[in-house]
């Protein structure tokens, strides 16, 4: 079940390496630098050019880089260090924590790795450095484990998907044939001891001698065959002073077959009273875990659900317009530029703009909204989304690896992937946690054999076997990862994506939620908000006269005005006779009827009495508006009012975090009295406004000096700053590309509901967490000295090594089966 067959020593054979050297200046130093090159042993051609500083080296895989590069600086030269790379391979043959640890010292000793973390749910591992795959590859091979390479987000998915299916029907076929072999074993041994009459039945009609042969026939045939596993991968980490899980399932079954063997064809070598099999521990054992690891499959395979459903997201092939004709193409084929038919029903191949055609399309997938979107020509549509009533003609602007839903995958894997602070202490004691169970074992041997009453020899067997196989590691190693998987994979669901895994453990320990208003807690635009008429005047009326003399400004507030009279499908009329009044507004004669627009006090010029407006305008001031009043003919026709309007569901996330037990502050450029009126609406705790950009990233370390840890939420590129500075970035998904790379989440809604569901999410996680690893280590902890015998001097307990068996498959698939759990978390509801 290999990735793909390998040669046992991937460096051997002709490899080209390239170099970047720094100082030549001629052709003279282009010869010196070949020459010092062609002198090293195994290298067989060497060409520098000039031109890009570049030398390309051909050696027979057996020269490493660094020899090279101390050739050139003999030479007088400097050679660049290579580009960091971040990699993601692809692991064969973990089964324990400890598997993580060795194959994580075997990476972190390649030269030019910088960091390495290893995830056994996930079987991958996230490096970052200089090294080529190639010695990577070659250090998980000499660590005892295959490897490949991952190619594009989700691009190793079905393989990987297909390695797993393959697994299982193997596992399934040797669990089956295991039981069948075990079952006669386990009847004859253990039915002899459970009932006397059984016992007696077996030595009068196939004898005792008979029946051991016929355990060790059976029992050799399940060590041999769907035991086999466990001793080719256990043995060799024993002989390389790295043992693991599958060590100590060789160790303990071998001991009990080994002392059975004994029992059975030279029994003179017993002590007397010690003559006795175990033949059913060792085929029930081999049984019981191929049972676990059968279950633990199954579960694994439901951790990475939402990678799969993602990928199923993705268009297979799509209808693009070539030269006067419409062709189905592969995804592969698709060009940016390309314009695409799509039919309704169909989903959308790649990232896009309307061309033509006019439709709703559903990106719930995006944006967690079940509401489908209208789009019309320039109107923009994203890859995996699903048109619904009308044809559309898309040209495609990102396709590949660039659309939002490849980028989607990409973040879930890394998050996937991702190692949390609590990892790096299970890290720790797993690193030592078998060789500790090895010794115990030898201790608990030895203590029972010098201590033990008659048979102590058969007693020190039995108990050290059940200590090495109650404390195999496998829930220790999945605690973790399986975890994240599952937080994860739920939170693409709801819009929330983590890019940095560190934040899914950060963003619980968060006390003060610090957000900023514009584009956040507002839709980012103004908007015509109020517009109260005076007797006598029709809205319409009023809207498209007042609007044409706005269309006269780029100001942001004249322009809302316009797109409002635009919005109710209003015809704006000629315009004449325009004049700026600094300081107070505008005027202008609109289809011979005189507009005036401008603040209060340019009313008061004009001798009008706006006290008719002074309710409106106390709440709109209240609100944080600034109102403008309008005037026709001389007449005080309306009170208008534009503002960045509040988004929707704001009030209500604002509740939720102050459900969940969390500050909720504001930081915005926008003057206090505004600042304050909005906080006072939506009920947030403090506000710290008139701060220039650049002191946001103050306000953020006051905050968290005040508080403790610190969220922030923002969605633009002045944002950037401000969420490096916080413990956990949070960005709008629908911000700038800019705030998005700074931050540790994002939230693709763009809706600030994201923000409680993810510290929701993020605390349910850590929770899961939490109780797979109290459970794992608190298993382990308890059931090791039972193993050992320690209830035997006072209850006259002793735990069987089938039994232990038992117990270490139960105790992963506990572990998986509680992960999963987090697939059913919902979001907190507010009543707000």
């Amino acid at each position: 079940m290999s990735s793909s067959p390998r040669p046992d020593n991937p460096d051997s054979g002709p490899r080209s390496q390239d170099l970047t050297i720094e100082g030549m200046t001629c052709a003279s130093c282009v010869g010196r630098v070949e020459r010092a090159l062609k002198a090293i042993p195994g290298v067989s051609q060497a060409s520098v050019n000039l031109a890009t500083e570049r030398a390309t080296v051909q050696t027979d895989g057996s020269v490493p880089r660094e020899v090279l590069v101390q050739a050139i600086h003999k030479a007088g030269y400097e050679v660049s260090a290579p580009a960091t790379q971040a990699l993601e391979l692809l692991i064969e043959g973990m089964t324990c924590a400890s598997c993580v640890g060795r194959v994580e010292r075997a990476l972190k000793a390649v030269p030019g790795v910088q960091s390495a973390s290893v995830n056994l749910a996930t079987e991958r591992a996230s490096v970052q450095g200089s090294a080529e795959p190639e010695a990577l590859l070659a250090a998980i091979s000499k660590a005892g484990y295959t490897a490949s390479v991952v190619g594009s987000a989700g691009s190793n998915e079905d393989q990987q998907a297909q390695r797993h299916a393959e697994e299982l029907r193997v596992l399934k076929r040797d669990l089956w044939l295991a039981a069948a072999l075990t079952l006669p074993v386990f009847l004859l041994e253990m039915g002899a001891h459970l009932v006397p009459a059984f016992h007696h039945y077996i030595a009068a009609t196939l004898g005792t001698q008979n029946s051991w042969l016929l355990q060790f026939v059976l029992t050799t045939l399940v060590l041999v065959f769907p035991g086999r596993r466990f001793y080719q991968k256990g043995i060799p980490a024993l002989l390389r002073a790295a043992p693991d899980m599958n060590s100590l399932v060789a160790v303990g079954t071998l001991a009990a077959y080994g002392f059975s063997l004994v029992a059975t064809f030279l029994p003179r070598l017993l002590p007397a009273g010690t003559v006795n099999v175990y033949y059913e521990a060792a085929a029930v054992i081999v049984t019981l875990i191929l049972l676990g690891r059968v279950l633990e499959a199954k579960a694994k395979g439901r951790t990475s659900e939402a990678i799969k459903r993602l990928l199923k997201l993705q268009a297979k092939t799509a209808r693009v317009r070539r030269d006067g004709s419409v062709v189905e193409l592969p995804l592969a084929q698709i060009v940016s530029g390309d314009v695409i038919d799509v039919r309704p029903g169909e989903r959308i191949a790649v990232d896009g703009e309307v061309v033509d055609g006019e439709s709703y399309v559903d990106e719930s997938m995006i944006s967690g909204e079940p509401v489908p979107v209208q789009k019309a020509p320039g109107s923009t549509v994203i890859g995996g989304t699903v048109n619904q009533t009308g044809a559309l003609g898309v040209r495609a602007t990102a396709v590949g690896g660039a659309t939002v839903l490849a980028q989607i995958i990409r973040l879930v894997e890394q998050a996937q992937s991702a190692k949390l602070p609590i990892q790096t202490l299970v890290d720790r004691i797993t690193l030592w946690f078998v060789p500790i169970v090895m010794v115990l074992a030898v201790l608990t041997f030895a203590v029972w054999l010098i201590f033990g009453p008659d048979p102590a020899l058969t007693f020190g067997l039995v108990n050290a076997v059940a200590v090495l196989i109650i404390a195999c590691p496998c829930a220790m190693g999945l605690a973790t990862p399986t975890s994240i998987m599952v937080g994860t994979g739920r939170g693409a669901e709801l819009g929330v994506l983590f890019r940095k895994g560190e934040a899914l453990q950060l963003l619980k320990e968060a006390q003060v939620v610090a957000v900023d208003k514009t584009g956040t807690l507002t839709e980012g635009r103004p908007l015509l908000t109020d517009l109260q008429l005076a007797a006598g005047f029709q809205r319409g009326d009023v809207l498209a006269r007042v609007a044409a003399v706005e269309d006269r400004s780029e100001h942001p507030i004249a322009r809302a005005i316009v797109t409002a009279a635009q919005q109710e499908g209003l015809q704006l009329p000629a315009v004449d006779a325009f004049e700026s009044v600094t300081g107070y507004g505008v005027r202008a004669n609109v289809d011979g009827v005189r507009v005036e627009v401008g603040a209060d006090r340019f009313m008061q010029q004009l001798g009008l009495d706006v006290t008719v407006f002074a309710a409106d305008a106390q709440r709109l001031g209240e609100e944080g508006k600034s109102p403008l009043y309008a005037a026709l003919d001389g007449r005080l026709a309306a009170i208008i009012a534009v503002s960045d309007p509040i988004k929707h569901d704001t009030r209500a996330a604002i509740a939720s975090l102050h459900a969940l037990g969390l500050k909720v502050a504001m930081i915005t450029g926008d003057n206090r009295r505004t600042a304050e009126a909005i906080a006072r609406q939506l009920g947030i705790d403090e506000v710290v406004a008139e701060v220039l950009p650049e002191g946001k990233v103050d306000a953020v370390r006051r905050l968290k000096a005040a508080h403790g840890r610190l969220a922030y939420v923002g969605d633009g590129i002045n944002d950037a700053p401000a969420l490096a500075e916080a413990d956990v970035g949070m960005a709008i998904g629908t911000g700038t590309d800019v705030a998005i790379e700074a931050a540790d989440v994002v939230l693709m809604s763009g809706s600030l509901q994201g923000v409680p569901n993810a510290i929701a999410l993020s605390k349910a996680t850590m929770g899961n967490i939490r109780q797979n690893l109290f459970w794992a280590f608190a298993y382990n902890t308890a059931l090791i000295p039972v193993a050992a015998g320690a209830l035997y001097p006072v209850w006259g307990i002793l735990l069987s090594p089938v039994f232990a068996a038992g117990a270490m498959a139960l105790s992963s698939v506990f572990v998986l089966g509680n992960a999963l759990r987090l697939k059913r978390f919902r979001a907190p509801q507010s009543e707000a």
